[in-house]
């Protein structure tokens, strides 16, 4: 419907006929309705008792996750609010990896409990000040729970990638693949000054369907998805010297367009013997200066891969520029783009070169570097959905190790922070006078939410649960939480159920930041494209 105001002199249009508006308690209520939507969405996939979703593209394609950044990230979400609560799943999965779901579940949980106050007149300014104040209050209690744990301490990493992939559907490998991630980050985290940083670049992953997860393997070096390009070159070089070289092993040619004119055959004959020598001119350097590896960015002629067999060196070709970055971080190398300029010093070092046959395809392993600063995890699974699902799991269990690595504090799991955090605010809410108390109130519900949901996903009575669960936490166990597997309240700690705080604190901000932007709005203009 257009924008009409009457006026005495007549209508005045504001908007095209085709524009659609939605004002007041009709828009924030479609908002709310939309956001909640995607919220219930993926609630079913939180938790270790979590159901995984089946989605399918336009083209047939199915990815089978109970990842929330995942599932949102597939599926073709319309409605301009609901992408918000997708675009806070995209920001959690970023910036900290996991708790994709539980920022979606939670953020859907405010806006449910601000729509209950919204129905008893509470102006959305008042619920934003409330939530915001709220949220303030979770932070600075999370800091005052939090765990210290020592960066590099490898039995607290070990628990934090165990207690990431729980949920997922590789909980029955995680105590191999956790030793693989945390061994993984470990190499590659640097000191700078007093903290540590960790570049999750520097962990190549390469998946290939076949085998069992079990086979999945970290490689201390890197793993290169090429064959030697030549049948005459060997394909097992140990103790190698490797060449970076981010040139064609080729003849050049002119930058303008040039002919050559030949009137006599042995001209011709010159002209080829001339090609062959600078070929066999740019091989001569390299071995040279001692290289048996070469590993090439662009293309290598035929009659140089004929030279490079012939001196026993092992070649790799078309390399991906981002391979060659990590090959120089792993072998100690320089890239070079001269051939003239290499000297010995610029080549890297590694005990094992060598060609592999993974499945049906033939890969080369650099292995053995001497502290690598890049590493590969090679990932392996019955099939290709099972391979894409591992490597999700992975790249969540490898940014929670960082997180913990950069900013080492940890929290128990299993909603026991959302319980004691949501008691401890509600005693504090009774400080505020007015409707600001309610709307802190309304937050601290909402962060039930989350031992809730692992309570239900898990089979468990919800209400039973959350009752004993706050009369547990009343009694001063801030670390009870819901032991989903075996259907109880624990004491989450003691199980080595832990996650980082940076990851708490992250959804908290997303999570409250989202609502309060959907309750700001009160006027939906929606402009179609007819004239």
């Amino acid at each position: 419907m257009a924008s009409i105001q009457q006026t005495p002199n007549g209508p005045v249009l504001v908007l095209k006929e085709s524009a659609l508006q939605q004002k007041g308690r009709d828009a924030q209520k479609n908002n709310i309705m939309a956001a909640k939507l995607v919220a219930d969405l993926v609630r079913t996939s939180l938790g270790p008792r979590g159901l995984d979703k089946m989605l399918v593209d336009s083209i047939g394609d199915v990815t089978i996750t109970n990842d929330g950044a995942t599932i949102l990230k597939e599926i073709d979400v319309q409605h301009p609010a609901a992408k918000m609560m997708v675009e806070i799943s995209k920001t959690i999965d970023n910036e900290v990896g996991d708790g994709t779901t539980s920022s979606v579940v939670f953020a859907g949980a405010l806006l449910e409990k601000a729509e209950q106050l919204l129905a008893k007149d509470v102006h959305s300014s008042v619920i934003i000040e409330g939530y915001q104040a709220a949220q303030e209050k979770v932070m600075e209690l999370l800091s005052q729970i939090a765990k210290k744990v020592e960066p590099t301490d490898e039995e607290s990493l070990l628990k934090i990638a165990t207690t990431s992939m729980q949920s997922k559907l590789i909980s029955e490998d995680s105590g191999i693949l956790a030793k693989l991630v945390v061994d993984a980050v470990l190499r590659v985290a640097e000191k700078k000054g007093e903290k540590y940083v960790v570049d999750l670049d520097n962990i190549k992953v390469e998946k290939k369907a076949g085998s069992s997860i079990q086979a999945t393997e970290l490689v201390k070096g890197i793993v290169l998805d090429k064959e030697v390009v030549h049948s005459g070159m060997p394909t097992k070089i140990e103790k190698a010297k490797i060449a970076l070289l981010n040139a064609a092993l080729e003849v050049e040619k002119t930058e303008m367009s040039a002919e050559i004119r030949i009137t006599d055959p042995t001209q011709m004959q010159m002209f080829l013997e001339e090609e062959n020598r600078m070929l066999k001119s740019m091989v001569d350097k390299l071995q040279r200066v001692g290289a048996n590896v070469l590993i090439c960015q662009k293309g290598i002629d035929d009659i140089a891969q004929h030279y490079l067999a012939k001196y026993g060196i092992l070649s790799v070709r078309r390399v991906k520029e981002s391979d060659m970055t990590k090959l120089a971080k792993a072998s100690g190398g320089r890239i070079t783009t001269n051939l003239d300029d290499m000297t010995d010093k610029d080549l890297g070092h590694a005990e094992l070169v060598h060609q592999k046959k993974v499945e049906s395809d033939k890969w080369v392993f650099i292995e053995g570097c001497k502290n690598p600063k890049s590493v590969s995890i090679l990932v392996r699974g019955g099939s290709q959905r099972v391979v894409d699902e591992v490597d999700r799991s992975l790249h969540d269990a490898l940014m929670v190790v960082k997180d913990v690595i950069e900013k080492p504090a940890i929290v128990a799991g299993g909603g026991a922070p959302e319980a004691y955090l949501a008691s401890q605010l509600k005693e504090w809410s009774d400080n505020f006078e007015g409707r600001e108390q309610l709307a802190i109130r309304k937050y601290a519900e909402a962060l039930e939410v989350i031992p809730l949901t692992i309570a239900e996903n898990a089979g468990m009575d919800p209400i039973d649960t959350m009752a004993t669960l706050r009369a547990r936490q009343s009694n001063g166990r801030k670390w009870a939480g819901i032991n989903a597997k075996e259907g109880k309240i624990d004491d989450m700690l003691s199980l080595n159920i832990v996650e980082p705080v940076a990851v708490k604190e992250q959804i908290s901000k997303s999570a409250t930041e989202a609502a309060c932007m959907i309750l700001r709005i009160d006027d939906v203009i929606a402009v179609s494209g007819k004239k």
